[in-house]
């Protein structure tokens, strides 16, 4: 499995700032993952010079996401990382603000691993749906007359496809030298991707580990794990929470149990 965010549209500096050729990744990525493999590809867009003196959005994400097909991938699922609380950089006076990054969930032929959570409440828990009508593929109206008909509902069913985390630097983790990278990934986030495209012992990989979350979460999780950055201090600071037990330690999130 593969989970990353790259650097995208310069919305980061990191610094030295870097772009990256897409289609070769992409390319690679493809040679380097097995049948069934996912990708979870996090990004969004940056907002550039336009038109007529106007400003546009890049549509970097689509494009991306467009091209892994390209590249012989599956698009298994659009999702939404969405955001408690809405970054300096996405108020506008313009537009609705941006609160959210894309998901893109690709596979190499048929994913391996599917282990959807079941964390949603459902309203009917412990009962019976107790709708007397539904609405047919075709659009009609259907009577639900016999008991057949008329399934049990679980107390909690699959969540949907946005998924909300809180996010700053108390949220995202609580390890104070990742706080030096400038743009962090929420553990649970990687965590609840994880459970749901990858089982114990898989080989994880983030082509762009920045500090290091995805293996750290894979560690935790009992995955193999592979990152690399580009940054020597990006490395260094991943190499730190990776082998300091004080970072790697099991937490209380829910599925580390």
């Amino acid at each position: 499995m593969v989970i990353t965010s790259p650097p995208y549209d310069s919305v980061r500096t990191y610094k030295k700032g870097y772009t990256f050729d897409f289609d070769a990744l992409a390319e690679n990525l493809y040679r380097v993952c097995k049948t069934g493999a996912v990708i979870v590809w996090v990004v969004d867009d940056g907002v550039v010079d336009g038109e007529d003196d106007g400003k546009t959005k890049t549509g970097t994400s689509l494009r991306q996401c467009i091209g892994f097909q390209k590249h012989g991938f599956n698009i298994h699922d659009y999702m939404i990382y969405r955001k408690n609380m809405i970054p300096l950089s996405a108020i506008s006076s313009v537009r609705y603000y941006n609160r959210f990054e894309f998901m893109w969930i690709l596979s190499k032929g048929k994913p391996t691993t599917i282990n959807l959570i079941k964390d949603r409440e459902n309203k009917w828990q412990d009962g019976k749906w107790n709708s007397i009508n539904i609405r047919t593929k075709e659009g009609d109206i259907k009577k639900l007359k016999d008991a057949e008909d008329i399934k049990p509902i679980d107390k909690f069913g699959v969540r949907d496809n946005i998924w909300s985390y809180s996010t700053g630097f108390d949220h995202t983790t609580k390890d104070k030298i990742a706080k030096e990278h400038p743009a962090l990934f929420p553990e649970q986030l990687v965590e609840d991707c994880l459970v749901s495209w990858s089982k114990k012992d898989d080989v994880i990989l983030d082509p762009f580990s920045g500090s290091g979350t995805t293996c750290k979460v894979a560690k935790q999780l009992g995955r193999n794990y592979i990152g690399f950055d580009i940054s020597d201090e990006y490395c260094k600071i991943a190499q730190e929470r990776i082998s300091n037990p004080e970072y790697t330690k099991p937490t209380l999130y829910g599925w580390f149990k």
